[in-house]
């Protein structure tokens, strides 16, 4: 077993430190050095500022709740479609947005599920590209309004929301120029301008 030696005089004075600082662990026990009592936590000059809560209005049992407030974080398809960037000439962008340009041909894809509405769009978009047209409309309708009694919205309007992505991948994406909503009198939210590059 090591030999004890005695401390030296800086090791004495930093041990005393130490004790000094030390916690007892079972406080019912008698400590072997006298600990000196810190405060749990240093009192700041100031109180920090409380956190501001909104009155919310009182709620008594069996009273009806006020109107629901419709949130919809996601832009709605047109508003995403008139963010995008111009590609094509302004002056006939403006025409074809004020409803002054006659849609060339038109492809109505009411009633068809999506696995059927996508080969249907691919070939009216490549047939009108090869057969020279510019202009096409593409009718999605608006969707149908559901009871929605759930936590989370639910979109209507699968076809309406799903369609201007197809235009914008393979293969179609190369065909086309731009994409706007159509004017009220072409169908309005529920179709789709399709501005279709020249095709070589």
């Amino acid at each position: 077993m090591a030999r004890r030696r005695s401390l030296r005089p800086e090791e004495e004075e930093l041990w005393s430190a130490v004790a000094r600082t030390a916690r007892a662990m079972h406080p019912k026990s008698q400590p072997l050095h006298r600990v000196a009592e810190l405060p749990a936590h240093p009192v700041p000059d100031h109180a920090p500022p409380k956190p501001h809560h909104p009155v919310l209005p009182p709620f008594r049992l069996g009273s009806k709740p006020g109107p629901a407030t419709a949130i919809d974080l996601a832009p709605s398809p047109g508003q995403a479609l008139a963010a995008q960037p111009l590609r094509m000439d302004a002056k006939t962008h403006g025409k074809m947005t004020r409803g002054r340009l006659v849609p060339e041909a038109r492809l109505d894809l009411h009633g068809l599920t999506l696995a059927e509405a996508q080969p249907e769009l691919v070939r009216f978009v490549l047939n009108a590209q090869s057969g020279g047209l510019r202009l096409v409309l593409v009718i999605t309708g608006k969707g149908k309004v559901r009871d929605d009694q759930g936590p989370i919205p639910q979109r209507t309007g699968l076809l309406r929301h799903q369609v201007p992505v197809w235009l914008r991948q393979a293969p179609l994406g190369p065909a086309v120029l731009q994409v706007t909503e159509a004017h009220l009198k072409h169908g309005g939210s529920g179709a789709y301008y399709v501005y279709l590059r020249r095709g070589r």
